[in-house]
């Protein structure tokens, strides 16, 4: 068996900054993976871009980008080509929540949300897709969510919708691609230690969770790289993730909104 069985592939990974889409940076360049690291942050990206080839020899390119922008991803796509990269794993994980009940933010605020986490995945996966084809080979991890798979909360309105839209895209393309050699996966993690929290401004509500509901980024990376690479099509990282999936699968409708009112407060800021 190959020890880096992607070595000589180039990876794209959005959100690459800190969190779930840093442990994916670290994860690919392991395998061997050279690696195209994107995100608003770029002292953040030039730091983890030493980090990686100090560690692996990696070859590391930092791409600064706002990827709410609508020209965003163009700008992005342009700049690859630029540098003379063709990509053949792509890690769609930009993403944020966006605290609160539905009319607390401005609409802008919204349409912010829906383009980084909807739009630009899909127009990526537009945009490189056609050269995996070409190439018989390719990858693309969309990070959705356990929340994507559960009834939707009171708090951060579009979070769960969102990921749930991702699932859905993720089975439709996979479907698409079955004889092209491209491997579609959506990775869904639970609760996961990252900077997520903090942003959203619920650190302290999740913080009173029990530990043991909880990962590790660096371990949803591996479980999430193994699971596109078997093949999966979706795959819900932890047992206890899973377990959850398949019991509020299992509850009526009506108990199980009421299940996710009572507990929202535990994970959501719906004020």
């Amino acid at each position: 068996m190959n020890a880096l069985p992607y070595a000589n592939r180039f990876a794209l990974v959005t959100g690459a900054s800190a969190g779930i889409g840093a442990a994916f940076a670290r994860e690919l360049a392991a395998r061997g993976a050279s690696l195209v690291l994107t995100a608003r942050r770029a002292e953040r990206l030039e730091s983890l871009a030493a980090e990686l080839r100090e560690k692996h020899g990696t070859r590391c390119e930092c791409i600064a980008a706002d990827l709410a922008d609508p020209a965003g991803v163009e700008k992005l796509c342009v700049e690859i080509v630029h540098r003379g990269i063709a990509i053949d794993i792509l890690v769609n994980n930009a993403g944020y929540g966006v605290s609160g009940n539905f009319l607390a933010p401005s609409w802008q605020t919204h349409a912010d949300f829906f383009r980084v986490l909807m739009i630009v995945p899909c127009e990526l996966t537009y945009k490189l897709l056609p050269g995996m084809q070409q190439r018989g080979y390719g990858r693309i991890l969309n990070i959705a969510s356990l929340a994507g798979h559960v009834p939707g909360s009171a708090g951060h309105t579009l979070y769960g919708a969102s990921k749930a839209f991702l699932i859905k895209f993720s089975q439709s393309l996979a479907l698409e691609n079955t004889s092209t050699g491209v491997n579609v996966c959506a990775v869904c993690p639970g609760f996961t230690y990252s900077e997520f929290h903090d942003v959203t401004g619920t650190r302290g509500i999740v913080s009173k969770m029990p530990k043991w509901m909880w990962m590790g980024a660096d371990e949803v990376a591996r479980i999430g790289v193994d699971a596109a690479e078997r093949g999966e099509i979706v795959y819900v990282t932890g047992r206890l993730n899973r377990a959850i999936k398949s019991l509020f699968k299992l509850l009526p409708d009506r108990f199980a909104l009421r299940v996710m009112q009572k507990r929202s407060r535990d994970f959501r800021a719906g004020d």
